[in-house]
């Protein structure tokens, strides 16, 4: 740390404080050299969470992004805003657990998917169908046969 009036490097901290929440350190120091007190800011320096596109493109993740998603899909079903936000959570944490700071969009993709496939069926379509791409009806169709299919089993099973 050069002093800011004399260019000295040394100095000794005279006081420390917690600022902002926790997010940065004051420290007043006193330079060594002149005598002089100044003040400095310590920032912690946090890497981002990132997404990985499907052409190799990153980006931040952006849970106002996923909500928004949400919304749409969910829009005039059954779904309440808490679960959707205990969703947006659920996924956020996973991006936060990799070591590497960042994740797959397909990997989002699939957790988004299969949560919303407990949740609502038409709700899961909707998600389905743009974030998969669909760009035929058959695709939409198969996707609909697999979840009567699903829904049909547990009742096949139980006589």
């Amino acid at each position: 740390m050069r002093c800011p009036f004399c260019q000295h490097t040394t100095d000794r901290v005279v006081d420390s404080r917690e600022g902002r929440g926790g997010n940065v350190i004051r420290r007043r120091r006193e330079c060594l050299g002149c005598g002089r007190r100044f003040t400095t800011y310590e920032h912690i320096d946090e890497l981002p969470y990132m997404v990985v596109k499907k052409g190799g493109r990153h980006e931040r993740f952006d849970r106002n992004k996923l909500l928004s998603g949400l919304l749409k899909a969910c829009e005039k079903r059954p779904i309440s805003r808490v679960q959707l936000e205990a969703l947006a959570d659920r996924v956020e944490k996973f991006v936060e657990e990799d070591p590497e700071h960042e994740r797959s969009t397909a990997e989002v993709g699939a957790i988004v998917m299969a949560e919303l496939k407990k949740l609502d069926a038409v709700s899961y379509l909707r998600f389905a169908s743009v974030y998969l791409e669909f760009d035929h009806v058959d695709q939409f169709v198969n996707e609909v046969n697999e979840l009567l299919e699903r829904k049909q089993k547990p009742k096949e099973e139980s006589l």
